[in-house]
């Protein structure tokens, strides 16, 4: 095909103004300019594109299918324009991907503190589970991803950033009924029926069930929240007792009323928090500036827990 982005241009303008004339002037042609356009398009596409009128144009079925994929490629050569215009003027864009039981705690003070790095940089943000951005990232959809380590996946660079320890939550009643001593309470010690867990599919659900020696199958264990929000609140109001990252602490304690922790003896269980990149993405530093931004945020966070 031998088209052109004027000559889709210049159609869409005459289906939206209805009228060669105000077509004409929207584009800043002249109505014979923009008729020959028009025509040639017809040419090519080989068959009339719109039913001309003495004071209108009304669009054939052939016409609409062309409008159709004009404005989808109209649309795409806007947006390759931008990046154009961006690199020009040393504006960069970052797609960066996290799992849901990071992105809320971690993302405010990154996002902050990336900003007054760059304010020339674009951060484009993604939360889906590990296997989802996994797959987006091998694709090339994302640049980095923040995420559990390890991801045993060939082909990426992994970086660990900070370690995210394990706290029993609960209500205190909850807390104060497993033993006069819960400093001695290990998580291979709790029942399955006292667990409450993410519905199956979150990388914190493994990480939870293999800390406590269980396994999905194990009886009498609850899968349904979807969040850390929503997990908390139930534990808060004395359904039942889960495994909170440090990470999200001091938020959802001031969210969930009624929600209380307490620290397993040593070696207390955690998870190491790191960043992934593809193996063949070219490095000029961002990813290492990156880490460091990342890491200095999360570390932040749980040292704050600790204190």
């Amino acid at each position: 095909m031998n088209f052109t982005l004027r000559q889709l241009s210049y159609f869409k303008s005459l289906c939206q103004h209805r009228n060669f004339g105000r077509a004409a002037e929207a584009c800043h042609v002249s109505q014979p300019a923009l008729s020959v356009q028009i025509r040639t398009l017809e040419e090519i596409m080989g068959a009339p594109l719109v039913e001309r009128r003495s004071r209108d144009v009304i669009q054939t079925p052939l016409g609409r299918q062309v409008l159709a994929q004009a404005e989808v490629l109209l649309d795409a050569a806007q947006v390759l324009d931008k990046v154009a215009r961006d690199r020009g003027a040393g504006r960069r864009t970052l797609s960066l991907g996290l799992i849901p039981t990071l992105a809320p705690y971690l993302l405010p003070g990154t996002l902050s503190k990336l900003r007054s790095q760059d304010l020339q940089l674009n951060v484009q943000i993604r939360e889906a589970r590990t296997e989802s951005l996994l797959s987006e990232l091998q694709m090339g959809a994302l640049d980095a991803v923040i995420l559990a380590l390890p991801t045993s996946t060939p082909g990426l660079v992994e970086l660990p950033l900070f370690e995210d320890r394990f706290l029993l939550a609960g209500s205190a009643s909850r807390l104060r009924a497993l033993s006069q001593d819960g400093s001695n309470l290990r998580p291979e010690d709790l029942k399955s029926e006292q667990l409450m867990l993410l519905e199956d599919g979150h990388c914190l659900t493994d990480q939870a069930l293999e800390v406590c020696g269980m396994m999905a199958s194990s009886p009498s264990i609850n899968m349904g929240a979807g969040s850390l929000a929503t997990l908390s609140r139930l534990v808060a109001a004395g359904f039942g007792l889960t495994l909170m990252p440090e990470l999200a602490m001091k938020s959802e304690c001031e969210a969930a009323n009624g929600l209380e922790v307490q620290r397993f003896p040593e070696p207390q269980p955690a998870r190491q928090i790191g960043l992934v990149r593809r193996h063949t993405t070219a490095g000029d530093g961002w990813f290492e500036q990156l880490a460091e931004t990342v890491k200095s945020v999360g570390q932040e966070i749980v040292m704050e827990s600790r204190n």
